[in-house]
């Protein structure tokens, strides 16, 4: 049985240190819109989604080839859709 406080804190923390300055932003404000929407499945697949490196991420968000194969589920759908705005 997972935990879903820590694998939340993990995801956070993943999702804002990333290695890339933009990739930290965006994927921050991602997650930190759709954490506690998403049901334990969903935090499961965002936590995958995560072990993707940024240049893949990128190219997936804005349509372009990837590197590796990305599953087309409710979190991908999410972050597709999602229009960062810096603050």
């Amino acid at each position: 049985m997972i935990n879903i406080d820590e694998l939340k804190k993990k995801i956070i923390y993943r999702s804002i240190y990333r290695g890339t300055k933009e990739m930290d932003k965006l994927l921050g404000a991602f997650v930190k819109t759709y954490i506690n929407e998403l049901s334990a499945d969903d935090l499961l697949k965002l936590e995958k989604l995560l072990d993707i490196d940024d240049s893949n991420l990128y190219n997936f968000l804005i349509g372009l080839e990837t590197d590796v194969v990305i599953e087309k589920n409710k979190v991908t759908d999410l972050f597709k859709s999602f229009k960062y705005i810096d603050k």
